[in-house]
């Protein structure tokens, strides 16, 4: 007798079919698509994502331009540590909302645990936190670009440290 998937309790529809198997590394279970099988959820992701990173940046920066006369336009004499911070804010605000920022979205993309589940608050904290340190020193976001560039999932350097994917997403028939 099969036992029960344990991703039948996930909150949420799932847009894909769920792949279970152990992996090379580990005998985890993993609840997202195989890459060989279905190819068609890591189709362009890694361009993809760096269209929603232009996106996002353009975003972000309107919203702290906005934000300057506010502050006296005194923003302007810390206006990298006023984008981080706005960036940061905005990213695991829209990622634990939606599991994707707006560029994300804008491309069809979004972010998925090993699991199968989309993220939560702590989990995009995590990744964002993960996505500014290697924004901070460009030998992890060199590293994190080739690993999206040569990996059978696509994924970064944070998404193999937290055991995340980012997938296209199915289209609403």
């Amino acid at each position: 007798m099969n036992a029960p998937c344990p991703a039948r309790n996930l909150s949420g529809p799932v847009p894909f079919p769920l792949m279970a198997g152990p992996t090379p590394m580990s005998d985890y279970t993993w609840h997202i698509p195989d890459p060989v099988t279905q190819p068609d959820f890591y189709a362009d992701v890694p361009l993809k994502r760096l269209v929603a990173w232009v996106a996002d940046t353009v975003l972000v920066t309107v919203i702290c331009v906005l934000i300057l006369p506010f502050t006296a336009f005194t923003g302007l004499f810390f206006f990298p540590i006023l984008m981080l911070t706005v960036g940061f804010a905005y990213r695991v605000a829209t990622i634990a909302r939606g599991s994707a920022t707006w560029g994300m979205r804008l491309v069809a993309i979004e972010f998925r645990t090993l699991s199968g589940r989309r993220f939560d608050l702590s989990m995009a904290f995590l990744h964002t936190l993960g996505f500014t340190l290697s924004c901070i020193f460009a030998i992890l976001q060199l590293a994190s670009a080739v690993l999206m560039l040569t990996t059978p999932r696509a994924q970064g350097l944070t998404d193999h440290l937290l055991g995340t994917v980012a997938l296209n997403r199915r289209a609403n028939t």
